[in-house]
């Protein structure tokens, strides 16, 4: 039978199993099913997607454990693409790879995971007050907000006509429904009557259409000083955090869904350890959101994808996750999605090519990665969305990068650093010296700093791209002038190199270093950044200035005033111009006694 759509109806198609090769199964008897159709595979209804046809026979990749499966078993294809449900109840889930909820298969089926288990993705139960925004008789089209729910005390769900549909509003009532319920009537202009639920459903591999993407010139504010005044991103941008293990990636992930300013914090543990990801399903309920005084899962998705759950739902969950962010998007939300991480996702894409017999490319993995990356990473961006009233969106994605060994030159890093324009580079050398965050500043580059450089020079200081590049070209002297005293000894070096490398660590460990679990460190605004920035320079020019005419180099690196900078990090924000007035005052007095000192001697 047809997998094809007559009066609006799936057909099925019904094959049979000639070969299992673990994930993979091939089907023979398929010619009527489409590339990318979710079927059913045995009496046991395990789910799998048609990844390759030849001929009649179908490739499927199925989502769950294949063991026992054998040749002869039944297969049947929905006719129909993975999709995800989209509606109220997305926020606080925590689903697996394919968007079935792990709390609610526990509940049915055991802590253990069972095969063709099937639960639906939102709760179809569970009843949400539903308020309408517009009133029967109205034209509307795809976008267009027809009413809110309030899914959480801090997410308000706009429900929106679907993408492509346009009409006349029918009929649209307040009331509790169900997510299956319909909720209004639209009228088409050929006559068909479309009824609208709070749900909707869009397949997970096409991206969520848009109005127009804007320019990247508004960044995300992370409050981590190292990303947002040296390597910021841009709201609706794309950045990837490469690392070797243990340098910090899942602690920058969590610092940037706790503080990013972002409403909707979307997290994908792609195929991450199983205590890791009990480590962000334990912390996220318990993580107060610093925005809203509530738990931060008020505004979180989690995807959890472990590594030891089957390959072929760990391929599928980054573009389940990326569709639930730009559903969030096209509200007018932004949306930051973290994709923990993206190596793992690459080597579920390698196995599945591996067991397709397929031409290996470098490192065996596939010839299509860096294009299948790319297809993920460009659907980030921020956007003017569907509808009439002109709403923005954004999605900025942030994915971790976990090369062998910290070798960023193998296939996965290097496809990612020619798609993304951030490149957080974590330094396992930075991490053993207890240095975080562990971003190595000489290695790590943004390439929105020009497009965001207005809008720093008018929303914080005129003179913000001038501090950070002073500090990036102190930094980089640093490097230089180690080389020379690593040759030569520290004796070698002029006054003025001495103090260039005092203000180098006076930027490292009093700026750049930050403590993610210190109540005030772990975040800083950037008024407090640009303080704190010009404290240290402000130092480090006074001190630059006494050495020339002719103050000692030991009495100027060792100010006491040199104390009280060094603590701005832990002052509260309403306090920090005030110390940063004690400390000017301070370097001024201390700079007068040093003289007066040198004058007496």
């Amino acid at each position: 039978m047809p997998a094809r759509r007559q009066n609006g109806a799936y057909h099925m198609s019904k094959g049979t199993i000639v070969k299992v090769s673990g994930p993979l199964v091939i089907a023979k008897d398929m010619r009527d099913a489409n590339m990318f159709d979710v079927v059913h595979v045995s009496d046991q209804g395990l789910i799998g997607e048609i990844i390759e046809m030849r001929g009649d026979r179908a490739s499927i990749q199925v989502y769950e454990e294949t063991s026992g499966l054998g040749p002869g078993a039944p297969v049947t294809s929905t006719g129909a693409p993975l999709s995800v449900e989209l509606g109220p109840g997305l926020i606080g889930s925590i689903y697996d790879g394919i968007q079935r909820p792990l709390d609610a298969i526990m509940a049915k089926a055991g802590t253990n995971l069972e095969r063709g288990v099937t639960v639906p993705s939102l709760n179809r139960e569970k009843k949400w007050q539903f308020e309408p925004v517009v009133h029967a008789g109205s034209k509307v089209k795809g976008g267009d907000v027809l009413g809110v729910v309030q899914e959480t005390e801090v997410v308000e769900h706009r429900v929106m006509v679907p993408p492509g549909l346009v009409g006349t509003l029918d009929q649209i009532q307040a009331g509790s429904y169900t997510v299956d319920q319909p909720v209004a009537v639209i009228t088409t202009a050929n006559g068909q009557r479309v009824e609208i639920p709070l749900m909707q459903k869009w397949p997970v591999r096409r991206g969520r259409p848009y109005q127009k993407k804007l320019s990247p010139d508004v960044p995300l504010i992370s409050g981590q000083r190292v990303i947002d005044t040296l390597f910021p991103i841009a709201r609706g941008g794309v950045a990837s955090i490469p690392g070797p293990f243990g340098s910090g990636k899942t602690v920058v992930q969590h610092q940037l869904a706790k503080w990013a300013d972002a409403d909707i914090v979307v997290y994908i543990g792609c195929g991450e350890r199983g205590n890791e990801m009990t480590d962000v399903l334990n912390e996220f309920p318990e993580l107060k959101d610093p925005r809203t005084g509530y738990s931060l899962m008020k505004r979180t998705v989690l995807i959890a994808n472990t590594s030891d759950m089957p390959v072929a739902a760990r391929e599928a969950s980054i573009y389940t996750g990326i569709t639930i962010a730009e559903y969030f998007r096209d509200m007018g939300y932004s949306v930051a999605l973290m994709a923990d991480s993206t190596s793992r996702w690459a080597e579920a894409l390698r196995e599945m090519s591996g067991r397709l017999e397929e031409m290996p490319g470098e490192e065996g993995y596939p010839a299509y990665l860096g294009s299948r990356l790319a297809q993920f990473y460009e659907r980030a961006g921020r956007v003017i969305t569907l509808g009439d009233d002109n709403r923005e969106g954004a999605l900025s994605v942030i994915g971790a990068v976990s090369p062998p060994g910290g070798d960023i030159s193998e296939p996965v890093s290097q496809a990612t650093l020619r798609i993304v324009k951030v490149f957080w580079g974590l330094d396992s050398s930075l991490a053993y010296k207890r240095h975080f965050p562990a971003v190595n500043w000489l290695t790590s580059y943004s390439l929105y700093v020009d497009s965001l450089a207005d809008w720093f020079k008018k929303e914080v200081a005129e003179d913000w791209i001038d501090l950070r590049q002073r500090i990036l070209s102190l930094l980089q002297e640093e490097a230089e002038l180690e080389e020379i005293v690593k040759l030569v000894g520290m004796d070698a070096l002029s006054p003025e190199d001495r103090l260039k490398l005092e203000a180098s660590r006076s930027i490292r460990e009093d700026y750049l270093h930050q403590d993610a679990f210190h109540e005030i460190d772990t975040y800083a605004s950037l008024k407090k950044q640009y303080r704190m920035m010009e404290a240290v320079l402000n130092w480090y020019d006074k001190a630059l200035e006494a050495l020339r005419t002719g103050a000692d180099i030991e009495g100027l690196v060792n100010m006491p005033a040199r104390e009280k900078i060094g603590r701005l990090k832990y002052t509260e924000e309403d306090q920090v111009d005030q110390a940063y007035e004690e400390a000017d005052a301070q370097i001024d007095h201390e700079i007068k006694e040093l003289f007066q000192r040198e004058e007496d001697a």
